[in-house]
């Protein structure tokens, strides 16, 4: 296994990978907004290595933390690793993450005052980020869903303008499509923006089972239900690169 793939030490709450460097004289930890980074000398034993991650975990948690929080002002949405404390981007907002310990087999998700992941006594401390991460995935996609199904509902009588399904999906480059068939498609990561933005792209897809094309007739249509629509279509251009990462 390469280096920079080795496992991770267990019972750390957040991820890392090493990378040796024969430049380097002493280990050093780098934190950045998507990863933490143990550089070490070539011939520095793991043992060591692991040694002094373990020794440093609460200088990286504290790291973690204002590489988050400053993420946060930079509109950056996938959180650095998932744990308690951490912001979680949903409907415009950031919600602090709170874990707590649950009798429950299987991970789950709740929203209250904030976002709490309800995590099995049973579950390792190392298996945390990646099952929490999973949860809110899963949780995220299933909240898409129901805001997709209620904004339809809401705006495909006033024109005749029923899709024949809904699919939530993550879709690489498009925000959303309309078949030829009249299925529309939404990207869930929409969910992590302001709510009027994933209004705009269903009620855009919705259009699309009137108007094909982006003719002046098609945003026309769109301004009938938003008049509004230019200044979420801005954002989307503007913040579309961030929010397209997601949780990655």
């Amino acid at each position: 296994m390469p280096n920079h793939l080795k496992p991770l030490m267990p019972n750390l709450p957040f991820p890392y990978t090493i990378r040796r460097s024969p430049r380097s004289v002493k280990v050093k930890i780098v934190v950045t907004f998507d990863k933490v980074e143990v550089i070490a000398p070539t011939k520095v034993a793991e043992q060591t290595i692991v040694r002094f991650v373990h020794e440093k975990q609460h200088w990286v948690m504290s790291a973690l933390t204002k590489v988050a929080e400053k993420n946060q002002h930079d509109t950056t949405f996938a959180p650095v690793f998932y744990g308690d404390g951490t912001k979680i981007p949903y409907r415009g907002e950031f919600y602090k993450l709170t874990v707590k310990p649950s009798p429950l087999k299987r991970l789950k998700i709740t929203l209250a005052d904030g976002l709490v992941a309800h995590i099995p006594k049973v579950l390792p401390v190392n298996a945390h980020n990646d099952a929490i991460k999973i949860a809110l995935v899963n949780w995220l996609k299933s909240q898409a869903k129901q805001h997709v199904q209620d904004l339809v509902k809401q705006h495909a009588p006033r024109k005749q303008l029923t899709p024949r399904s809904i699919m939530i999906k993550r879709q690489k480059s498009r925000w959303g499509s309309c078949g030829i068939h009249n299925d529309i498609s939404i990207n869930w990561l929409l969910i992590l923006a302001p709510p009027e933005i994933l209004e705009y792209v269903v009620v855009h897809e919705l259009c699309h089972i009137q108007v094909r094309n982006h003719s002046a007739h098609f945003w026309a249509l769109v301004a009938e239900h938003l008049p509004d629509y230019q200044q979420h279509r801005r954002w989307l251009k503007q913040q579309g690169a961030s929010l397209m990462r997601g949780l990655d």
